[in-house]
Formats: structure tokens, sequence, C-alpha cells
């Protein structure tokens, strides 16, 4: 048994990397998640987006849609890197969240388990420190990348 004392300061989750130790193409997967009914309408709550395309079915399928569709932004937010382990592994470098980009490529309903994952694809230090460039993407149950994007994040550099 350890005699150290405890310290919450020294609790990672995992080892805590500088933006000089990230490496292009490395990628970070959020948990898959199937998304339901109570989702949508959490979301719809939230973002007060009442348009009838994410709630009536009827409306939806009168305008080509199978169901109603969930949220462009709710799909989006997947791609959080909190919902990774990117955020644990630069651990204090972190600075801000600098830009986000996506197209949204296909559909997405209730009972779709989505699959998101942001690939490393630039790294760039610049004056105000490390610009890590992510693509952030979002595949569906059968394979269909349904997101496409990119996020920007600054973080300190070390070095």
């Amino acid at each position: 048994m350890s005699t150290a004392p405890f310290d919450p300061a020294d609790f990672a989750v995992v080892p805590a990397r500088t933006f000089e130790d990230l490496r292009v193409g490395e990628v970070f997967r959020a948990p898959s998640r199937t998304l339901t009914d109570a989702h949508a309408s959490a979301f719809q709550a939230v973002s007060a987006d009442n348009h009838p395309v994410h709630y009536d079915t009827e409306w939806a399928r009168r305008h080509g849609h199978t169901a109603p569709v969930v949220h462009g932004l709710q799909v989006l937010a997947f791609t959080a890197p909190g919902a990774t382990l990117f955020p644990h592994v630069i651990g204090e470098v972190f600075v801000r969240f600098v830009d986000v980009s996506a197209a949204f490529l296909g559909e997405v309903h209730s009972g779709d388990t989505l699959y998101p994952a942001l690939t490393i694809t630039a790294l760039t230090p610049s004056e105000e420190g490390g610009i890590v460039t992510t693509e952030a993407t979002v595949h569906n149950q059968r394979g269909e990348l349904v997101l496409s994007g990119q996020h920007r994040y600054l973080l300190e550099l070390t070095a």
C-alpha cells in the first residue's frame, strides 16, 4: 500500500502530453452513441429549434424524409473534444477552441448509432502557441459519413 499522500493534481486519466508530443494522424474517438427520441427532445428544448422537421413525423414524410431529422448541431456536438480523451491527453496546455466548421452529409434519425472521431491533420506552431487542426468525422451504423468538418485548438508551447 502506498504511503505517499494523495494529491488530486496528480490524478490523471492518461499521462498528459504537450503540443510537441502530438503527431499528425493521431485519432481520438468518442464512444459510440445511439440517439433516441429523448436525446432529440432534450436538444430541441435546449436549442429552441422548433422546426417541424425535427419532431413531426408526418411533416418530415411530406417533405421527403423517412423520419424526423436529428438537429445538425446536435450531431456536431458529438464531435466535442471533451467526448474523447483529447483534453486529458493535452492536460493543462489547452488555451482555447479557435474555430469549427462542418458539412452535414447525411440525415441522422432517432435510432441511429453515431461514431465520432477527431484526427489530427496539422500541427502549426505560431507566436500565440501551437495550433492543432483536427478532421472531425461522424459515421453512422451503416458506415456512412454523415458529418465531416474541422476543429482548431490553440495550445501552449512548452519548447
